[in-house]
């Protein structure tokens, strides 16, 4: 995902994770910072925190989002395999 990326879109992403995270699997979600978006890290944070709200009832947090240079990362696991 971008920084500026639509509601609607974020939506089908976090769709997408539910499903996979329904099969058992682990799930990595991005967000690529561009130009002067480096700025605003706590921006990115929050879309990540809507995120992991949208997804607590099927994924745990195996990795807090985190910047690794113009990225920033998590890692979701799923609960069955968290346990």
């Amino acid at each position: 995902m971008k920084l500026k990326t639509a509601d609607f879109h974020k939506d089908i992403q976090v769709k997408r994770a539910r499903g996979w995270l329904e099969e058992g699997k682990k799930v990595k979600a991005e967000i690529r910072f561009y130009g002067r978006e480096i700025t605003y890290p706590e921006l990115g944070r929050k879309i990540m925190s809507e995120v992991i709200e949208d997804l607590k009832e099927l994924g745990t947090v195996e990795q807090r989002p985190q910047m690794e240079g113009r990225t920033m990362v998590m890692m979701l696991a799923p609960i069955n395999a968290a346990e």
